[in-house]
């Protein structure tokens, strides 16, 4: 969640963020060891497969409507705190592989945000959060999602 465009309490009460169906599951954040680390801790039976330098939560498989929380929702909020994955800052910015270039993307689920005007969408962009994704995607390229037309692009790495 991002200081500043969110606020605490809309996410809280949301939580959108943190459940998936089965379509959306390739939507779970790209964890590092002390994330997976302290889930295991709090959550023992929570289950974790590699990809790339992390780890993505191994969800059980889904029928219908049936949701799938993360393990580090707890009943007030994510239990990492200022911990969360690269994912979960930048919510709900994404950053995706569009055609080859990497782009930072909003996903359509977040209504808060989706609704918003486009200039104050990238304009929060602008104050040096677009070089922080487009930096950390470079040294992490786990964390790059696929590009998925229903998340409009906001902004392509030039270089």
């Amino acid at each position: 969640m991002l200081k500043g465009l969110l606020e605490n309490k809309t996410c809280a009460k949301c939580r959108v963020c943190c459940g998936f169906d089965k379509t959306d599951l390739w939507e779970m954040p790209v964890m590092d060891i002390s994330a997976v680390n302290r889930i295991k801790e709090l959550n023992p039976e929570a289950d974790f497969q590699e990809k790339g330098n992390g780890f993505l939560v191994k969800a059980p498989q889904l029928e219908g409507e049936e949701l799938y929380f993360c393990p580090a929702l707890g009943e007030n909020g994510c239990v990492l705190g200022n911990d969360k994955p690269f994912d979960c800052r930048i919510w709900p910015y994404r950053i995706m592989d569009v055609s080859g270039k990497n782009a930072i993307t909003i996903s359509p689920v977040c209504n808060e945000l989706y609704n918003r005007p486009l200039s104050s969408l990238i304009g929060f962009l602008e104050n040096g959060l677009a070089d922080f994704i487009f930096d950390y995607a470079k040294k992490h390229p786990e964390v790059i999602k696929k590009y998925d037309k229903s998340y409009p692009v906001l902004k392509f790495d030039m270089e």
